[in-house]
């Protein structure tokens, strides 16, 4: 590619990790496409129970989305808390995250890096369409 910068497909350029307790992580991914343009990925990253491996589940969310989706899940979020759940304390339920990133090193914000190998892996960690039976 004459002068162009060196494209991978689906460059992860910032990426923000959240521990959910010890067995489940999501990973919040800015990607770029070969067209310069950009995109989410928000994967849940789940130890399976006999400890062999993760389990991924993945959501891409493109620009023309973010608006709605932004909207609609404050919505269901602010329902949840005020009309099905308001009676309980979210603020201890940040208090014992807040626990659990000190146990696990912090949860200071960081800047954006390249890929590492312990985030999923598109290609490698995902199953083929064949393989998905949902």
């Amino acid at each position: 590619m004459d002068n162009e910068r060196d494209f991978k497909k689906n460059d992860i350029v910032f990426s923000k990790k959240v521990r959910a307790g010890k067995r489940r992580t999501y990973f919040i991914d800015v990607r770029r496409t070969k067209g310069e343009d950009f995109y989410l990925t928000l994967t849940e990253s789940t130890r399976k129970f006999n400890g062999e491996g993760f389990e991924r589940h993945k959501i891409f969310l493109y620009k023309e989305d973010f608006n709605r989706f932004l909207d609609s899940l404050q919505e269901v979020i602010d329902f949840i808390k005020t009309d099905l759940m308001p009676d309980y304390d979210y603020d201890e339920f940040a208090r014992r995250h807040e626990d659990d990133d000190d146990e696990y090193g912090g949860h200071e914000e960081q800047p954006p890096r390249p890929p590492r190998s312990d985030y999923p892996n598109p290609k490698k960690d995902l199953p083929s369409e064949e393989d998905m039976t949902w």
